[in-house]
């Protein structure tokens, strides 16, 4: 038990690997905290620097800037010309008629952008021209007017999905946090009682030592387990819970599943363990272990400790039971150790 009282010598390659995934995450959380000024909002396509930059409670908002803004379309710019073979070409700025809501000119890099990809495109595969819509930008004047339509693809293409995101984020009626508010006060009353009644009859089942599942907890069954029965019972002496619960309930927000159930447990679990653990602080303690074999036969390991607590009781506490390969000492080590490590 050495290894959880005295630091090991860690070697350079360690430490280098450490500086590494150190400078890394700072230049991770410096990449996501852009400021911006949303007054102030950079026109130019091909000055921009991609949205995933920005911190992300900020990109909703600036999506609704440039959208209101426009797209960049400096119309009376002299557009320059490129060699394309032995015929020089430029853009064309009567794209910009066929193409009015999304169609952008940088002329920092003499490229065509899309607002629509820009703000909405996901930063993964070619589809819809990879980057040169977005980051790089377009240049391929020579077949300028059929590339541009290509772009735009089918009613499913990459391009046309963003411009409804784009649409629904100008309706106010589509954005999330007004879904948000469209749910009412009672029915986040009825979820919270739902979900007290639920873990109210866990906690008194758990207290109990008393199993929650039954053999049969069909809807005709006449026994459908301690769980879903002391739920109805608790219900039947309370309106308020009946009309939340089982049958009154949605069918998809019932709160009764066996996941559910072990989600809740799992919580109560956690949180114990947490009391426990703060009940002991800095503390000694002892360690007791022993020997569980379950009804399947399997090896398991049961962990208690002693501390005295803060007010000089002597405190027994049981931790948990983990399974075992062998009821050996070095297994029982292995066992306990990496149960330390987890907590």
């Amino acid at each position: 038990m050495d290894k959880f009282f005295k630091k090991l010598p860690i070697s350079e390659s360690a430490l280098k690997k450490k500086r590494i995934c150190q400078d890394d995450l700072k230049s991770n959380s410096k990449r996501g905290l852009i400021e911006t000024n949303l007054d102030n909002i950079i026109a130019d396509p091909g000055l921009r620097v991609r949205l995933s930059d920005y911190n992300v409670n900020d990109r909703d908002e600036i999506r609704r800037k440039y959208l209101l803004k426009g797209p960049c379309q400096p119309r009376h710019h002299q557009f320059p010309q490129t060699m394309f073979g032995n015929t020089p070409r430029r853009f064309n700025y009567a794209w910009f008629e066929q193409f009015p809501s999304w169609l952008e000119y940088s002329i920092a890099k003499d490229a065509a952008f899309c607002i629509f990809c820009y703000l909405f495109k996901p930063e993964m595969g070619q589809q819809s021209g990879g980057d040169s819509f977005t980051v790089d930008g377009f240049r391929n004047w020579k077949d300028g007017l059929s590339r541009l339509r290509e772009h735009v693809g089918g009613p499913n293409s990459i391009h046309n999905q963003a411009a409804v995101m784009c649409t629904n984020l100008m309706k106010s009626g589509q954005h999330i946090e007004v879904q948000f508010l469209k749910q009412s006060d009672l029915a986040r009353q009825e979820h919270k009682t739902r979900l007290t009644a639920s873990v109210d009859c866990i906690r008194f089942l758990i207290h109990q030592g008393l199993a929650l599942r039954g053999n049969d907890e069909s809807d005709s069954s006449t026994n459908r387990g301690n769980f879903l029965e002391l739920l109805r019972f608790l219900g039947d002496h309370n309106e308020e819970v009946k009309k939340v619960i089982l049958h009154n309930a949605p069918e998809n927000n019932k709160l009764t599943a066996p996941e559910i159930q072990k989600d809740i447990i799992n919580a109560m679990a956690v949180e114990t363990l947490n009391c426990i653990k703060m009940d002991i602080g800095d503390a000694f303690f002892s360690i007791l272990i022993d020997e569980s074999r379950d009804i399947s036969t399997k090896e398991q390991m049961a962990i208690t400790l002693w501390y005295v607590n803060s007010e000089g009781q002597v405190i027994e506490r049981f931790l948990g039971i983990m399974h075992i390969m062998d009821t050996s000492a070095h297994s029982l080590k292995a066992a306990l150790e990496e149960f330390f490590l987890y907590h």
